[in-house]
């Protein structure tokens, strides 16, 4: 299979519907735009945007598609959306995905990121509708030892703390789900586990990318908790497209789905001060970084994904290089900043990254 292209993508999804749970988040925003720009029916169920001002907002996405607000820990108002969509496809994104946060409500962490993901399959299940679902992860749910190599989906899952412990959980429960309930074949089910993402749009706290920027706007030295930390930074286009293309081949293809990690190939795995310091050359206006570890809750300190698997079977591969996806996060928000129309520069680096 080769590398998707927005034709490809167009052929597929225009016409489908699609629900996309947590689609008012920075990921969930990025990917319902690209399922509408390709012609899908989408409907989105999550809670009111994370942060204010938001990407969401900011793309006029509630005018593009069919917004519902609502909790993944309300089964019934989940119910009724899927009953009234009657959805071919699921991708799951809505989480409580701050690992700080999740030390300061464990419960709500888990209530969340588990009995959420529990809903989501059972709507599934009640809906036969539905072919295609994707539950979208993170590179945190292996139990990391702090290996020099890429975790392989084949690897143990216990992520240590509460947020990376919760998505190991929703793992299992999909596991479980598709075992029990859906050996028959009417819906392939598969899992993503991605490494950190950055690009234009994210307002989170507690993340690299939006605290340089917080600190630029203030004109501040950036504030650097952590700078020897190695992750798999990747730009939020490629994991997305990787999501779109699992669901996309399983729904044509029974029997690719499964667990595939998706993340940067090995030379973009940089450590938090060398990612802040590219922020910093390509931002301009003089702006630095200081490293004050602030001894916090308990992070891996070396992560790095194998992604043979996911390369083999859809020749996925990524497009931008570490140093690209800073430089395109740092375009889209200063275009931001200057008032320009955000759904055309959107729609412009989404085009420009298919092709």
């Amino acid at each position: 299979m080769a590398e998707i292209t927005f034709r490809e993508l167009k052929r597929f999804y225009e016409g489908k519907t699609v629900l996309v749970t947590g689609h008012t988040g920075f990921k969930g925003t990025w990917l319902c735009r690209i399922l509408t720009l390709a012609g899908a029916k989408v409907t989105g169920y999550a809670l009111k945007p994370p942060t204010s001002p938001s990407l969401f907002n900011a793309l006029g996405q509630a005018a593009l598609m069919d917004s519902v607000e609502g909790d993944v820990r309300d089964l019934k108002a989940m119910e009724a959306v899927f009953e009234r969509a009657r959805p071919q496809i699921v991708f799951h994104l809505a989480a409580q995905p701050i690992v700080r946060d999740s030390y300061k409500d464990p419960v709500y962490t888990y209530e969340t990121n588990v009995m959420g993901t529990v809903n989501v399959l059972e709507c599934i299940r009640r809906t036969e509708s539905v072919a295609s679902f994707l539950n979208v992860t993170t590179d945190k749910v292996y139990e990391n030892r702090e290996w020099e190599y890429g975790y392989r989906e084949c690897d143990p899952l216990d992520g240590y703390d509460p947020y990376s412990n919760s998505k190991s959980c929703s793992e299992l429960v999909t596991h479980s789900y598709q075992k029990s309930f859906f050996q028959n074949g009417r819906c392939q089910i598969s899992t993503a586990r991605a490494g950190n993402v950055i690009g234009g749009g994210d307002l989170a706290p507690d993340r690299i990318i939006p605290d340089c920027i917080r600190a630029a706007l203030r004109k501040e030295a950036i504030v650097v908790r952590n700078p020897h930390s190695i992750r798999p930074y990747q730009h939020v286009l490629e994991p997305l497209c990787a999501y779109l293309t699992i669901a996309m081949a399983q729904f044509e293809e029974p029997g690719v789905s499964g667990c595939y990690n998706v993340g940067p190939d090995d030379c973009d795995c940089v450590t938090t001060g060398e990612l802040t310091e590219l922020f910093c050359r390509s931002w301009g206006e003089e702006l630095r970084w200081v490293d004050r570890y602030d001894g916090g809750p308990h992070e891996s300190s070396f992560l790095k994904l194998d992604c043979s698997r996911i390369k083999k079977t859809f020749g996925w591969r990524p497009r931008y290089h570490v140093e690209e996806a800073v430089e395109k996060t740092v375009a889209w928000t200063k275009a931001y900043l200057e008032g320009a129309d955000m759904l055309a520069v959107t729609d412009g680096q989404i085009l420009g990254y298919l092709g």
